[in-house]
C-alpha cells in the first residue's frame, strides 16, 4: 500500500486531537467527584453509578460504532461522534442549573459516552490503514497518549471550573473541545488512496475470531485496575489519606505524564523487537505486583500520617503508572490480528470490554471500600491484573499479521 509520508502525520494528529478532547471528559468527570457529590447532593451509591454510566455509554456503543466506522470509514463516523456528543455535553450544561438532579447527570453522561465512543475505533482504523505495520506499535501508541493526555487535561482542568464556576461551564468548556477537534478531523482525515478490496480479500469477521476475542478479554480485565484509579484515586487521597482535591488531581496528572512516556517508549520498542504480546504479558504481572505493594502500604502504615502520605502517592503512582503504558501495543496487536480494514470493529471489542469495566469499576469500588476498605480494592485490582497475564499468551499466532490490509 502506498503511503503519503506526510499526510499520513496529519491523520495522526486528528485523531489524537479527537480523543483527547473526548478523554478529557471520561477523566476529568471522575476528577471532579468530590464537587459532583455536593453540586448533585449524591450519595455514595448515586456517585458510583454517575462516575461509572459514561462508562456503560461508551461500553454499548463500541461495538456498532466499529461495525459502522468499518463499513462507513473513519471520517463520517469521527465527525458524527464528535458533533453529538458536544450536542450532549451542552444538554447536560443546561440542566445543571439551580436544582441539578442526578437522573438528568447520568442521562446525560451515558448519552456523551454513548455518542463520543466513535472516536475510540474510528481513529484507530484509520492509523491502521495509513501505517505501514512495522510502524503501527507506535502510531497507536502515540495515538493512545491522547487518553492520558486528555485524563490528565481533564484532571487539571475539570475540577478547578467545577470549583469556580460550576458544572454549567465545566461541561460548555467540554462541548467546545469537542466542536474544536471535529474541524481537523474534516480537513485532515480520509480515506487513504487504493485501500479497495476484492471481495476474495476480504477476512473473516473479527466478532468470529477467538484470538480477537482472547486479546479484548485481557485488555478488558487490565483496564479494571486503571478506572479504579481514575475514578477513585481523588476519592482516596480525599478521605483516606486526608489531602486536598487539588494535591490528589496533580497527582492523577503525574501518573497520566507517566503513562505518555511509557507508551511512546513500549510502541518504538516492541516495533522493533517484534514482542507485543510478551510484552503485554510482563505489564500486567508488574502491575500486579505494584498493586500489591499499593495494599501493603495501605494496610501497614498509620494513616493519616506524612510518611503514610509520602508512601502511598508513590505507591499509587507506580502503580497506576504501570497499569496505563500497555494500551498502544495492545490496540496494534488487535488491530493486526483482525487485519487493518476490521480493525475498526476488533478495536471497538477491545474497547467494549475496556468500558464496560469502566462502568463497572466504580460500582464494585464502592461496595468493596464500604465493605472491606482499600487495602481489599488494591487486592482486587492485582487479581484483574493477573487474570490479564494469563490471557496475554506469548504463543498465539497474529494471523499473518496484518501487514495485509
Amino acid at each position: 500500500m502506498p503511503f503519503n509520508q506526510q499526510h499520513r502525520w496529519k491523520v495522526l494528529a486528528a485523531g489524537v486531537a479527537a480523543n483527547v478532547s473526548f478523554s478529557s471528559v471520561v477523566g476529568g468527570v471522575p476528577a471532579t467527584a468530590v464537587y459532583l457529590r455536593s453540586s448533585y447532593h449524591l450519595s455514595n451509591s448515586e456517585l458510583g453509578l454517575a462516575l461509572g454510566i459514561l462508562g456503560l455509554g461508551i461500553a454499548v456503543s463500541e461495538i456498532p460504532w466499529g461495525l459502522l466506522t468499518d463499513r462507513w470509514g473513519d471520517r463520517p463516523v469521527l465527525l458524527t461522534g464528535l458533533l453529538s456528543a458536544a450536542l450532549a455535553l451542552l444538554l447536560l450544561a443546561g440542566l445543571s442549573g439551580d436544582a441539578p438532579t442526578a437522573l438528568g447527570l447520568c442521562l446525560g453522561l451515558f448519552a456523551t459516552g454513548f455518542l463520543g465512543s466513535s472516536v475510540n475505533g474510528a481513529s484507530g482504523r484509520a492509523i491502521m490503514l495509513w501505517f505501514e505495520a512495522h510502524e503501527r506499535g507506535l502510531a497507536m501508541s502515540i495515538r493512545q497518549t491522547a487518553v492520558p493526555t486528555g485524563y490528565a487535561l481533564g484532571a487539571v482542568l475539570l475540577p478547578w471550573l467545577a470549583q469556580h464556576f460550576g458544572f454549567r461551564v465545566v461541561f460548555t468548556s467540554a462541548a467546545a473541545l469537542c466542536l474544536l477537534c471535529s474541524g481537523l478531523v474534516w480537513r485532515w482525515i480520509h480515506e487513504p488512496a487504493n485501500t479497495a478490496m476484492k471481495p476474495a480479500q476480504q477476512r473473516e469477521s473479527p466478532l468470529r475470531d477467538l484470538n480477537v476475542w482472547r486479546t479484548a478479554l485481557a485488555i478488558s480485565l487490565l483496564c479494571a485496575p486503571q478506572f479504579t484509579l481514575l475514578t477513585y484515586a481523588t476519592v482516596f487521597f480525599h478521605d483516606g489519606v486526608g489531602l486536598s482535591v487539588t494535591t490528589a488531581s496533580l497527582i492523577l496528572a503525574l501518573i497520566q505524564a507517566g503513562a505518555i512516556v511509557g507508551r511512546l517508549w513500549s510502541g518504538h520498542w516492541t516495533d522493533r523487537r517484534n514482542n507485543r504480546r510478551a510484552y503485554l504479558k510482563g505489564c500486567a504481572v508488574f502491575s500486579a505486583a505494584a498493586f500489591g505493594a499499593l495494599c501493603i502500604a495501605t494496610c501497614v502504615l498509620p494513616i493519616p500520617s506524612t510518611v503514610a502520605s509520602v508512601a502511598l502517592t508513590f505507591a499509587l503512582i507506580l502503580a497506576g503508572t504501570l497499569v496505563s503504558i500497555w494500551h498502544g501495543v495492545a490496540y496494534a496487536e488487535l488491530g493486526t490480528l483482525a487485519g487493518a480494514r476490521r480493525s475498526g470493529t476488533a478495536i471497538a471489542m477491545g474497547n467494549c470490554g475496556a468500558f464496560l469495566g469502566l462502568f463497572l469499576t466504580p460500582i464494585a469500588a464502592s461496595t468493596i471500600v464500604s465493605h472491606w476498605g482499600w487495602g481489599a480494592l488494591w487486592v482486587v485490582c492485582a487479581v484483574c491484573a493477573m487474570a490479564a497475564a494469563a490471557l496475554f499468551t506469548p504463543d498465539v499466532q497474529p494471523s499473518t499479521q496484518a501487514a495485509t490490509p
